[in-house]
């Protein structure tokens, strides 16, 4: 098991260079997340859904998405609320101090997941979530060590050295765990590293006195390294000289699915900007409505700070406008949730940019999908993960044909586009048809599944390099030898 001394420590890359390195090593390896709090999902074989940094792992291992893979998937829709599903499927909304009791049921298919795997697999990569030093959670813990002592698992402790204090962070974190915890701990990993190592060396012969723990490796800081991220929006943009078309995304309060822009963030001719709401937006040839885990809250929050006229704008000056999942919602004339499914229960005017209506139900539609668009001669695959039932005279005008049956809308003078599938732009075909759709008619080969792949190679030839193999022995399958 990998546990982070914080929140984005490496904890979900270093389970997915595992993966690939035990994988290309001929074992059957598969990854495993307890409990995973995350707006960016995936749509399993089984017809559920998971973490996307899980179903990346998942790739890693050469497997396809499971939900044993991650048995409980928190979604949070408010500061105090989250969406909870188990096994795939949605179990309804609770609040922080509600589901810290539930943690006890939760547990229960946790482990059902976990024995399924490790029936079936030579050996389960686990990741932690947070840091296992959280006092306030550590009481029916299912995430951390709790799951680690439940099933009496070794645990790799990693910290990103990037952020600073990475010895106070392994210390600290150590010697906050009860003794048993402390026991368990193989020996720690020190994440993107840059410099000099013989500089390092010294804080790291003194960690090792003073806790007792080897380090297992220090993981050098890899710039070309590109894996969606389990949930924090990249900060960074990737800097480009040959960029020829600009998307805005705003950054909604509860963006979800960010991992769809990706494709388009890494394109060399592409400058992806996500844009705060506070902040103008900026010129652009696409602007794209995120998907969103609270839709009437966002669309509030976007009128609040001006974008509704500032899209209008965008429109009147020949732009393009495409949303997706809740962004193609905010698209229609109406927004319904009688249930209060993602907020308190009523209705608001959507932009009216398409004239439809949505109303959110109980049940979710989850399913991997695959077909063409309608308005290019261009395949397309991808899935979808809504509550909403959107319907109107605007759905007559498809933008994809999934099974033949139409998906989405486009509107008539061809500026306005909606979809509810996820993973519009990772299908080569499908992302330069809607490039050219956009402006870009000129475009270069590209595609991201195979960066992504490039990527996972690249990891693994890392950790074969980097990390102190003979130390890990004892707990790697017998035999085993990283290539």
């Amino acid at each position: 098991m990998v546990q982070g001394t914080t929140s984005d420590a490496g904890k979900s890359t270093l389970v997915a260079g595992l993966c690939r390195v035990l994988y290309r090593s001929g074992v059957a390896v598969a990854p495993f997340k307890p409990q995973n709090m995350a707006l960016n999902a995936a749509v399993t074989e089984d017809g559920g859904e998971i973490g996307r940094a899980q179903a990346v792992q998942a790739m890693a291992c050469g497997l396809q998405p499971h939900t044993d893979m991650n048995p409980v998937l928190l979604k949070p829709n408010s500061d105090t609320g989250c969406q909870v599903i188990i096994h795939g499927q949605v179990r309804g909304n609770q609040e922080a101090s509600t589901y810290h009791e539930y943690k006890k049921v939760a547990m229960q298919a946790v482990l059902q997941s976990y024995r399924r795997l490790e029936q079936q697999y030579d050996c389960v990569v686990v990741e932690g979530a947070g840091s296992p030093a959280e006092i306030n959670l550590r009481a029916n813990d299912i995430a951390n060590m709790g799951f680690a002592e439940a099933v009496d698992c070794p645990v790799i402790l990693v910290a990103d050295i990037d952020k600073g204090g990475v010895f106070a962070h392994l210390v600290g974190t150590l010697a906050l765990l009860s003794d048993s915890e402390q026991a368990r701990v193989a020996g720690f990993v020190i994440n993107k590293f840059r410099g000099d190592i013989a500089l390092l060396q010294p804080g790291l012969d003194w960690l090792e006195q003073r806790t007792g723990k080897p380090v297992l490796g220090v993981l050098p800081y890899m710039h070309d390294l590109h894996l969606e991220a389990e949930d924090a929006v990249a900060k960074s943009q990737v800097k480009k000289t040959g960029a020829q078309l600009t998307v805005v995304v705003p950054l909604l309060p509860h963006i979800a699915n960010h991992t769809d822009f990706d494709a388009l963030r890494l394109h060399p001719q592409v400058a992806l900007m996500f844009v705060r709401l506070h902040e103008p937006l900026p010129a652009a040839d696409l602007i794209i409505l995120p998907g969103s885990k609270n839709v009437r809250g966002d669309l509030a929050a976007l009128r609040e700070h001006g974008w509704e006229q500032a899209i209008a704008r965008h429109l009147r000056y020949g732009g393009k406008l495409l949303g997706i999942c809740g962004g193609f919602q905010m698209l229609g004339q109406q927004l319904h949730d009688p249930l209060a499914i993602e907020g308190a229960a009523g209705s608001s005017a959507g932009l009216g940019w398409l004239a439809m209506e949505t109303t959110l139900e109980t049940h979710k539609q989850l399913k991997q999908v695959s077909g063409k668009l309608a308005f290019a001669d261009a395949e397309l695959q991808g899935y979808e993960i809504h509550m909403g039932v959107s319907a109107g005279p605007a759905l007559a005008s498809p933008a994809h044909l999934i099974n033949n049956q139409a998906e989405g809308a486009l509107s008539a003078d061809g500026q306005v586009a909606g979809s509810y599938i996820h993973g519009l732009f990772d299908h080569p075909q499908a992302c330069a048809a809607w490039l050219q759709w956009a402006g870009l008619s000129d475009q270069l080969a590209y595609d991201y599944t195979q960066l992504r792949e490039q990527s996972l190679q690249q990891l693994a030839d890392s950790l074969c390099k980097h990390l102190n193999w003979p130390a890990l022995k004892p707990y790697l399958p017998a035999g085993f030898s990283p290539r």
